[in-house]
């Protein structure tokens, strides 16, 4: 199975996240969505897949820097499109496992979610 961790390199999750992966033997690509940037149809995908409430990170500064206006009424359309606009709201990390999608990191979530190579 791939599997490809999505974030930004310099965030403290991400480095739990990566930190966890390896230290499990778990093989992972990396893909930094703020130097990258990420295909719009992929991040709809992900919002179908586990919805945009789940994926938007209200909890950054990005977000809560953000005017008001661009807050108020958010749906599906205008939160991909701030996604988009600055990746950095998109919640980290993503793990894709092959189309499985983990949102965030928990150790005890990449316990029970992640294969984990034995011995």
């Amino acid at each position: 199975m791939t599997n490809t961790l999505y974030g930004i390199k310099n965030c403290d999750t991400m480095k739990k996240a990566r930190a966890w992966l390896d230290s499990h033997g778990v093989a992972y690509s990396f893909h930094d969505y703020k130097t990258e940037g990420i295909a719009k149809d992929k991040l709809k995908k992900w919002s179908d897949d586990v919805g945009w409430e789940t994926l938007l990170n209200r909890a950054g500064t990005t977000f809560r820097k953000l005017p008001e206006s661009d807050k108020e009424g958010l749906n599906e359309r205008k939160a991909l499109a701030l996604m988009l606009a600055q990746p950095s709201m998109i919640k980290r990390p993503v793990l894709d496992r092959g189309g499985k999608l983990v949102v965030g990191f928990k150790p005890e979530v990449y316990a029970r979610e992640v294969a984990v190579r034995k011995g």
